[in-house]
């Protein structure tokens, strides 16, 4: 039992004695990978609150669209609770089913305009990250940067970068010259 401890701590230090020859290979000097910070650089983008905005304006429009429609429709809903015991029949089924009809335009209204809000917020994401992916590359290209990573607080993949690597200012800083540039477009 002894002898097969001895072995083995023999085995375990060759192996560590060869980690420790072996040279790292040949690779990109750590200064050619540099990070963004995704949550300063949303924060201090002006397209992006640009979007932002719009988007918001957007859906506070079809809030208040929709909720000026349901609250008609409520009216008409409390109008017809009141005179229903006077209504014959006939006339009841039918303001029952005008009604009805109303309120699958209301909901059909709240699914296009909430799944409408979303095509445009994905397009507009996807413009983003084209724009931010464009000017990337080549602010790369310009410093000699290999890689730009991307650190988030929300969803961190990357759990540490070296302050020194972080370029999140600089690349703000051109992206808001390049939109300024394009006359806010």
């Amino acid at each position: 039992m002894r002898s097969l401890a001895i072995a083995f701590i023999i085995v375990l230090a060759s192996f560590v004695a060869k980690a420790q020859n072996v040279t790292a290979p040949a690779t990109t000097p750590a200064s050619s990978i540099v990070f963004v910070n995704q949550d300063s650089l949303l924060a201090n983008y002006n397209y992006f609150k640009t979007v932002q905005t719009k988007l918001q304006g957007l859906t506070q429009k079809a809030q208040a669209e929709i909720a000026t429609k349901g609250q008609a429709f409520q009216k008409e809903v409390a109008a017809y609770q009141k005179s229903a015991n006077a209504l014959k029949p006939a006339q009841k089924a039918a303001t029952e089913k005008k009604l009805a009809k109303e309120q699958q335009t209301l909901q059909d209204l709240q699914q296009n305009t909430g799944k409408q809000l979303q095509e445009i917020e994905a397009s507009e994401n996807t413009t983003l990250y084209d724009r931010i992916a464009t000017y990337l590359k080549s602010y790369a290209k310009t410093k000699g940067y290999k890689m730009v990573l991307t650190y988030s607080k929300t969803s961190p993949s990357m759990l540490y970068g070296d302050e020194s690597l972080d370029v999140t200012k600089e690349v703000v800083a051109g992206l808001n010259d390049e939109y300024a540039k394009a006359g806010g477009k």
